[in-house]
């Protein structure tokens, strides 16, 4: 891989963060994590407590890139129609007429995406996995740039529902979007208090910096980012190992090995090498396998989170050197 192609991926995300700072303190995580599904191809999902920015942040990144936007906000009497569309009948010429939903976008908000119940949450499976729906029995095919960024509230807030696991495996990565630290807070006080705070990112001056033809070559040059036998058995080992722990009743699926690597290959790029280490693998880990796993009812009780048990696991697979 060239130095140029690793100074093209670098670039986008450095211009996409640039813009996102005029409307989003921090969370340099998360957006890193918004491109590496989409240069991946993939779709990510966000937890994280009411007002922690998690809309604004993805109708920011949508606006950085300049690519169609849509947005779907989930509540309990959604139905699939509202979703994907439906064919309508014209009387005047006794035919159907297609009406699209949300759906044909190029990214997708899907805001609050566990405030749905289970029938509405599973018309995006079809779109997510082949990025095409299906009408009446006729397949309508998606853009090569779908995705679909999703919300949601912690599960244990009024008025959610948890996600299918067929749904949950679907997301490439599971973005935790945490409490601003201090000085963070500060900044968004202070913007506030200036009168430079907005919910509309074009109103906040976003704009597109990244360009349709950007895209198509970083996803190009992020592909012949090198991956070597060592790092694909230490994924291998990883996934592997999530399955034969006592700690979890439900193991990561070799989807979610395919996504791991992918994940650790973009964030490689996203940092500008040419290259996938470890420390890329053990960084992609937890966003990725967390979601996938179910654990044993006494680890539960015992009060250990996904991500503490996806650490202990990590510590007894060998790290290649």
């Amino acid at each position: 891989m060239s130095e140029s192609n690793v100074d093209l991926i670098r670039k986008v995300r450095e211009a996409v963060l640039a813009e996102a700072s005029k409307v989003i303190v921090g969370q340099t995580e998360a957006i890193d994590g918004l491109l590496v599904a989409l240069f991946a191809r993939g779709h990510a999902l966000l937890e994280g407590v009411p007002g922690t920015a998690k809309t604004l942040m993805v109708r920011t990144v949508a606006c950085s890139l300049g690519l169609p936007f849509g947005r779907i906000q989930f509540t309990p009497d959604l139905m699939p129609s509202d979703v994907v569309g439906t064919n309508i009948w014209n009387p005047s010429d006794r035919t159907f007429r297609l009406v699209k939903g949300p759906i044909f976008t190029e990214l997708l908000l899907a805001d609050e995406i566990n405030r749905a119940p289970a029938k509405t949450q599973a018309a995006l499976l079809e779109a997510m996995q082949e990025r095409q729906v299906s009408i009446d029995g006729q397949r309508h095919p998606l853009p090569d740039l779908f995705s679909v960024f999703a919300t949601q509230n912690p599960i244990e807030q009024e008025g959610t529902y948890p996600l299918p696991e067929a749904q949950l495996d679907r997301f490439l990565l599971k973005i935790r979007v945490d409490y601003p630290t201090v000085d963070e807070e500060d900044d968004i006080l202070a913007r506030a208090g200036a009168g430079l705070a907005s919910g509309d990112p074009e109103a906040m001056g976003v704009r597109a910096v990244v360009g349709r033809e950007d895209l198509h070559a970083a996803r190009a040059a992020g592909e012949t980012i090198v991956v070597d036998e060592g790092i694909r058995r230490y994924v291998r080992d990883l996934v592997r190992a999530t399955r034969t722990t006592p700690m979890v009743l439900l193991g990561a699926g070799p989807r979610a090995g395919i996504h791991l690597l992918a994940a650790a290959r973009w964030s490689a790029g996203l940092a500008g090498r040419a290259f996938v280490t470890p420390e890329d693998i053990h960084r992609a880990l937890a966003p990725v396998v967390c979601h996938r796993m179910i654990l044993a009812p006494e680890v539960e009780l015992d009060g250990l989170a996904a991500r503490e048990v996806v650490e202990r696991v990590a510590a007894t697979v060998e790290v290649p050197r």
